[in-house]
C-alpha cells in the first residue's frame, strides 16, 4: 500500500497547484523573500531548493551541462528573469553551500481566517570573518 506519495495539492487541482507552486517559486528567487502561508512556504522550500541544485551541477559540468540545466531549469520555471538571477547571482553566492538555501520563518497566524504564515526567504551567505567575529562577541 502506498502511502501519501508526491506532494500535497495544497486544496487544489493538481494542474493549479503546480502553477501557484511555480509562480510563487519564481517570486521567491526574484525577490528573495516574501510571505506566505506555512504549507505554501514548505512546498515552495523544495522547488527553490531542487532548481539551485540543478543549476549548481549544471554549472559544474560544464558547456554541456550548462545548456541543458538551463533548459530544465527553465521547462519548470517558465520564466526567463528567474532563471536568469538562478544562474547569474544564486549559482555563485550558493557555490560553496551544500543545501539550505531557503529559510521559512514561522509569523503568527492571519487575521482573517487564522491560516498559519510564514516569510519565506533564499539566506545570504555570511563570509567565515563575520561568524568568527560573532562567535567572539557572543563569548565577551
Amino acid at each position: 500500500m502506498l502511502n501519501k506519495v508526491g506532494a500535497p495539492k495544497l486544496e487544489r487541482k493538481s494542474a493549479h497547484a503546480k502553477l501557484l507552486l511555480r509562480d510563487l517559486a519564481c517570486e521567491v528567487i526574484q525577490r528573495e523573500k516574501i510571505e506566505t502561508t506555512l504549507a505554501k512556504a514548505k512546498e515552495i522550500r523544495r522547488v527553490v531548493e531542487r532548481m539551485i541544485e540543478i543549476a549548481k551541477r549544471g554549472v559544474k559540468k560544464g558547456v554541456d551541462g550548462l545548456e541543458a540545466s538551463k533548459r530544465v531549469v527553465f521547462n519548470r520555471l517558465r520564466r526567463k528573469l528567474a532563471v536568469a538571477k538562478i544562474y547569474d547571482v544564486l549559482v555563485d553566492r550558493y557555490k560553496n553551500r551544500s543545501g539550505g538555501y531557503t529559510r521559512v520563518i514561522k509569523i503568527g497566524r492571519r487575521k482573517g481566517d487564522g491560516a498559519k504564515m510564514a516569510i519565506i526567504e533564499l539566506v545570504k551567505e555570511e563570509k567565515k570573518e563575520d561568524l568568527s567575529a560573532k562567535k567572539v562577541k557572543n563569548k565577551v
